[in-house]
């Protein structure tokens, strides 16, 4: 695939950016159609969305340079050099939801139903932005021999690969559905933002672990790590709001 769309006044716009640029968009129109859903106003998550969009690219690069100091110690040139890639969503995340919190803050808007407002449109994003992966011919797996391989040239050498990006792509698409139809029926708050999370570092977990360029610490792979975390400590947080959401609901009864 050509990684260059086109050129304009004599810079290279990438398929890439065109990819991730067309998910911005979806995700203001989605968030536009929400108007009003848990409280928040469309124009308080477009305040949100200027500001935490850039620090969120800003984290995902921290995120990526920080397991991978050795080659930017020997090329700290390529520490800004965005463009040639080493972007990671977990970092990406993280940085978004610190930005989220801040602004919630400053707007008096409830942080929790920030996030649950975010979720299914974070999903979407992730969905349709995994394809610029396909055109940058990356975030592919293992060697395999299944009828839906793809093939690469690595190093010369054609090779029949699990397409990793459509795995997450699809299953992100899937989390987005989920998390849509949950959200017109919202028992409590954080619960879109908890189940986004479980489902999302379930199916991670999993990718991550058939991935070739996964962000190493030693022999562990750090997004895998992570994702177990996650689904484990969030799945406990679910349990617990269900309970407590339960015993209210029968108190009131009573």
């Amino acid at each position: 695939m050509k990684t260059v769309a086109f050129n304009l006044f004599g810079i290279n716009i990438y398929w890439y950016a065109v990819i991730i640029t067309v998910a911005f968009i979806i995700g203001i129109i989605i968030a536009k159609i929400q108007d009003g859903r848990f409280n928040i106003k469309f124009d308080d998550f477009l305040d949100m969305f200027i500001i935490t969009v850039p620090i969120s690219i800003l984290g995902a690069r921290i995120y990526y340079i920080m397991f991978e100091l050795g080659y930017y110690f020997q090329n700290p040139q390529e520490i800004f050099n965005i463009r040639n890639g080493g972007l990671a969503i977990y970092g990406g995340i993280i940085a978004g939801i610190l930005s989220i919190y801040i602004m919630t803050k400053i707007k008096k808007i409830k942080f929790i139903d920030v996030l649950d407002y975010v979720a299914p449109i974070l999903a979407l994003g992730q969905s349709i932005g995994r394809w610029g992966n396909f055109i940058n011919g990356e975030a592919y797996g293992t060697e395999t021999n299944l009828p839906w391989a793809i093939t690469v040239l690595e190093n010369g050498i054609y090779k029949k690969v699990h397409p990793t990006f459509l795995y997450e792509s699809m299953c992100t698409f899937i989390i987005f559905l989920i998390l849509t139809k949950i959200s017109k029926k919202r028992k409590f708050s954080g619960e879109i933002t908890y189940i986004y999370i479980i489902l999302y570092s379930f199916a991670r977990f999993f990718i991550e672990g058939i991935r070739i360029d996964s962000l190493m610490l030693y022999n562990i792979r750090i997004s895998q790590i992570l994702s177990l975390i996650l689904f484990i400590i969030f799945c406990g947080i679910l349990s617990q709001s269900i309970r407590k959401t339960y015993k209210e609901k029968e108190s009131v009864r009573k």
